[in-house]
């Protein structure tokens, strides 16, 4: 079955942006995929798809802010399918918040992953610690 994803990504310092598209070459093979940001997508009219995926850091102890309220927009997603990503710099991440905000619009929730970052992996010199490709193609194994 060719599937359609539709991945939704706010992105300060370009984590979430690069998840996002290790995320949409990851889901190549399983169907046609469509990424945007928060300012690029409409939230009472997205595009029709088996899975959405929506993609934040934490900012503030929160969901950042332009996502929270892309979330809180979103219009006619009831039954649909979702995967969330968080992004933080702490050891607690925020996907319980999301998924708050994603169940009041009758969604379901079919994967959620977080990613710690730091100022720097000493490793690999990116923000990513190890191995979030590897935890990332398991997120994308379950959508």
């Amino acid at each position: 079955m060719n599937m359609k994803y539709v991945i939704v990504y706010w992105s300060r310092y370009g984590n979430n942006k690069r998840i996002a598209g290790a995320l949409a070459e990851q889901l190549k093979g399983k169907g046609e995929t469509q990424v945007f940001t928060t300012d690029e997508a409409n939230p009472t009219a997205l595009p029709s798809a088996d899975v959405y995926v929506f993609s934040a850091p934490t900012e503030a102890f929160n969901i950042q802010k332009n996502m929270r309220t892309f979330l809180k927009q979103l219009q006619g997603m009831d039954g649909k399918k979702y995967g969330i990503i968080n992004t933080h710099g702490m050891k607690k991440n925020w996907l319980p918040k999301m998924e708050k905000i994603l169940s009041k619009k009758n969604m379901e929730k079919i994967a959620g992953v977080d990613f710690q970052v730091t100022s720097k992996d000493e490793k690999t010199g990116n923000p990513l610690l190890v191995d979030w490709e590897g935890r990332l193609k398991e997120f994308a194994g379950k959508l």
